[in-house]
């Protein structure tokens, strides 16, 4: 029976085959039975390499943080995750740079500081209630790599890739939808991630995406 560790954009951990092609984590989620006791316990989320020098991880091991894992960046960009500053250093300091020019920090100003950033992304992923918080906006104004829901098909995410909307699964991307089409759309990945990838971000997006096109 496959863990309840794997995440969709709508950041929910759910139990399925499919594993994925990244890990994350925000913290200790589970019990000694590997039952999911709560969805996070920091505000640190990340998006981690699947192997990194070599290092070999008991999964859901008692007392250590729950290995999460995602079809690709994108959606674990949509879920609220953002990279990891050991195991993906360079993807970290490219999306920190682009986090900044997007949401118009000064630029003569220092970096803006891990957990200022990790701050400001808890704050825009979750309600104060802890539901999910999600925002509307024109698809036209949308870059590529940013996960929305439609009006008619709101349990469905479709992930923004230049002309067209990809139908998000476990296993990879399957309908393509025509993106003049659409309008108003509800957005999943958090405003200020967006504004990173219109500054010119590119998240790490599943193979199967090419073959939906």
């Amino acid at each position: 029976m496959p863990r309840q560790n794997r995440v969709t954009p709508f950041g929910e951990i759910v139990a399925v085959p499919e594993r994925g092609t990244f890990l994350g984590n925000r913290g200790i989620l589970h019990d000694a039975g590997e039952r999911i006791l709560r969805p996070w316990q920091v505000k640190r989320w990340l998006v981690c390499e699947l192997e990194f020098r070599g290092r070999h991880r008991q999964v859901m091991a008692p007392n250590r943080y729950t290995e999460l894992f995602f079809l690709d960046e994108a959606t674990a960009f949509a879920a609220g995750h953002r990279p990891c500053f050991e195991c993906r250093r360079a993807w970290f300091l490219a999306f920190r740079a682009a986090w900044m020019e997007g949401n118009g920090w000064p630029a003569a100003g220092a970096p803006i500081r891990v957990d200022a950033l990790d701050a400001r992304l808890h704050a825009e992923r979750l309600l104060p209630d802890r539901s999910r918080r999600t925002y509307e906006a024109g698809l036209r104004d949308l870059p590529s790599g940013t996960f929305v829901t439609l009006a008619d098909r709101p349990a469905q995410p479709y992930l923004v890739l230049e002309r067209a909307l990809l139908a998000w699964s476990h296993a990879g991307y399957t309908e393509r939808l025509p993106r003049g089409g659409v309008d108003t759309v509800r957005v999943l990945t958090p405003r200020s991630v967006v504004n990173a990838l219109a500054a010119g971000y590119a998240p790490v997006i599943h193979q199967s995406a090419l073959a939906s096109f």
